[in-house]
Parts: C-alpha cells; structure tokens; sequence
C-alpha cells in the first residue's frame, strides 16, 4: 500500500521535471544552422533559448498582452507581467503548448475569452495563480492534468466546470473566497483520476462533499471546519495526506473512530481546540496535534493495539507504525509516558 502510494506520489510531483529535462536533453545537440530560424520566430519581448527551442520566456517583462505564440513552442511562461487579457489571436498557431504559466498577473473571468482555453487540445499544465479570477474559469482542456489556481478572488464554481476533466491529478484552490456553498455534491464530479485536492486558506464551515474517490491528499487548512462527519472518510479509501491544520475542530466534532483510517499515513490536526488525542489507526506514521488544549497523554488509551500485544510484538510484530509524534503548544508536562514508547516502538521523534 506505502509503496504504491509513494510511487503515485512521484509521479504527481516530480513528472514536471522529468518531463522538462527530458525534453532538454533532445535537443542540447540542434545544429547550430537552425538557431537563427527560432531566432527570428522568436516575439521580441521574449527569449527563446536555442538549446530548448519549445519553450519561450516572456516573464517579468511588464507585459500588457499576450504575444504572438510560434507553432514549435510547447513550454509558455509569462508569469509576473501585467496581462489582463487571454484572446485566442495569440494562440492561432500554438496547437503544441503543453504548459501555460500565466501567474502574478491581472487576469480577470471577463478578460478570459470565450472558449479560449478549451481550444488548447493539447494543453496539461494550467497555472492561473495570484490573479484576479472570482470564478474558476471554463471551459477547460479536456486533456488537462494540474490546473493552479490559488490566491485568486474564487467564490464561484461554474456547474460542470470539471465534468470532461478526468486526466485532471491535482487541483489547487487555496487561498480563494470559497463557502461551503459553492462545493455542492457534484461540484468535483469527473474528476476520476485526481491525486491531489488543495482547498486551504479559504471560508469553510465543513469538510466538502463528494471528494473524488481515487485522493490521495486533501488540504484543508486554515478553514473554519468544526466537525468531520461520521465515515465521512469511508468515500475516499485512499487518501493518505489530510491536513486541517488551524480549524476549529474540537472532541465533540470528531465522531469516535473519525480518523481511525488505514489509509491516512500523515494526519495534520494542529492549532485546533482538541483536548485528548482522538483515536488513531495502527498504519498512522506521523501525527501533527501541537498548539491544541492537551492536557495530558495516556499512551494505554490512545494505542491502536493493547499495551500487552505491543510488548509482546516488539519489533517483529505488526506493531504501530507512528513514526512522528508533534505535541508541543499544549499544556503536557515532560517526560514522556512510558507506555507511548512501549506502544509506539518505531517512533522516531517527540516534540513536546
């Protein structure tokens, strides 16, 4: 199961490097005759570097509108500019662009033109950030796998917006205006394949509905969450990361057996109001609990297994996997119990 997921993982995070030096590498031996070619195709406020010549850099030129893009480039960068437009007469001839960074802009939903994006057939990479988008603009490229959209104005969800999107592996909304109304039960629908679901820094009372069933991490923080609904984890049996770090869960909001999951290997409850340590699975390999109320920890009651069982196995057994343990910012006196470490037998570090 571990293995698996961090091989997902690995190819969420690491399939942009990959990809972008793998495509150096095919062309760090062009001949040197066909520079001036790309030279002259190149928009004069940009760079085309001739040993990569499907990328072309058009960032922090203080830009107003999008050049015209040559037919060759797959990679686009024009992060940090001032544009507040994105029309189709641009991208006539960029039929091959597989990445768009069009960050720290002035975009707005209305200087979006109809259908634009969705024309770029072969588009995977979206990035939208730190813009001025009040909605999550559509229609989108069918083939698309991350679309970034944080620090943006996002109160709004258009129905269906992510309907056609199944290639789609991560999306971030973090630090938007969402509400709890605007995620209604079908808002992610379609999104078969996604990996990773970002929706921290924004104006959320309770956890989401209907988060796709294949996520493996779900970003919450910085909401204001105060109960997590019974088996509500029970829809999404692979999620592995779950942050909701600075919420405001308490005991009474998290059901009995709420984080009792198998598949969570990394939870994240700190700066929340909790005053015990809520029940925890024996696959759990780091808990992050500090700046809550904790007065005290009873390593007897918070073990997934007896006490006995866990001395009994020692290290050979199928003893709890905690391997990290953060508690510092309550009110726990040192040292630390006995039977934690008699329970936990792979843990690595306290902090307390």
């Amino acid at each position: 199961m571990t293995l698996k997921v961090y091989t997902s993982l690995l190819l969420l995070f690491l399939v942009n490097s990959v990809w972008t030096r793998t495509v150096r590498q095919v062309y760090d031996d062009l001949d040197p005759e066909h520079w001036s070619h790309y030279t002259s195709e190149c928009p004069r406020e940009c760079f085309c570097p001739p040993s990569f010549p499907n990328a072309l850099y058009c960032d922090n030129k203080g830009l107003k509108e999008i050049p015209a893009i040559p037919a060759r480039i797959w990679y686009l960068y024009l992060q940090n500019n001032l544009i507040e437009t994105v029309s189709e007469k641009p991208f006539v001839n960029a039929t091959h662009l597989r990445w768009i960074n069009l960050n720290k802009n002035k975009i707005t939903n209305n200087g979006i033109e109809s259908g634009v994006l969705s024309k770029l057939k072969r588009l995977l990479y979206l990035f939208l950030e730190d813009n001025e988008l009040e909605e999550v603009p559509a229609p989108l490229p069918v083939g698309l796998e991350q679309l970034r959209l944080a620090r943006n104005k996002i109160s709004r969800i258009p129905e269906g917006v992510f309907s056609n999107l199944e290639n789609l592996t991560m999306l971030d909304l973090h630090q938007n205006s969402l509400l709890d109304s605007a995620l209604q039960s079908d808002t992610f629908q379609g999104l078969n394949n996604l990996m990773q679901l970002n929706i921290a820094k924004n104006s959320l009372k309770k956890m989401p509905l209907s988060i796709p069933a294949n996520t493996l991490q779900l970003f919450l923080d910085n909401n204001s969450i105060e109960v997590i609904p019974e088996n509500y984890f029970s829809a999404i049996p692979k999620v592995t990361f779950l942050r909701l770090n600075y919420n405001k869960l308490s005991d009474d909001g998290i059901p009995p057996n709420g984080f009792n999951v198998s598949s969570i290997l990394d939870l994240q409850l700190s700066h929340n109001q909790l005053t015990k340590i809520p029940p925890i699975n024996a696959q759990l390999e780091h808990l992050h609990l500090d700046h809550n109320r904790i007065k005290s920890v009873n390593g007897t009651q918070i073990c997934p297994v007896s006490i006995a069982i866990a001395e009994d196995y020692g290290f050979y057994g199928n003893t709890p996997r905690l391997r990290y343990l953060r508690l510092d910012g309550n009110e726990i006196q040192p040292p630390i119990p006995l039977d934690i470490m008699i329970c936990f037998r792979l843990l690595q570090a306290v902090v307390i």
